[in-house]
């Protein structure tokens, strides 16, 4: 798979996945078991050097006991927050 065109986007889910999973308790083996994933694999997607296919970050909600939209939903709270708008110059159309 091709790396990501928005690293902040990867890093936002990371930050949220690794967030819900400290919220409930639970270590990366306990998710990996919990969403029938490899731990170094939640290492890796936690710290935004992977990113999940749609049916990982499924699982990954399975895992979690939320849905996927949810985390979805977390990581672009998260992103917003700390993604800056490109600025309009006075030429551009509207």
């Amino acid at each position: 798979m091709r790396a990501s065109g928005n690293p902040l986007f990867v890093q936002a889910l990371a930050a949220e996945i690794k967030a819900r999973r400290n919220e409930a308790g639970l270590t990366q083996e306990d998710l990996a078991g919990a969403s029938e994933l490899d731990r170094p694999y939640i290492t890796l997607m936690e710290a935004g050097r992977k990113q999940p296919t749609v049916s990982v970050l499924w699982r990954i909600g399975q895992g979690l006991n939320v849905p996927a939209s949810v985390l979805l939903a977390g990581a672009e709270r998260r992103y917003a927050a700390t993604a800056v708008a490109p600025a309009q110059s006075n030429d551009d159309p509207i």
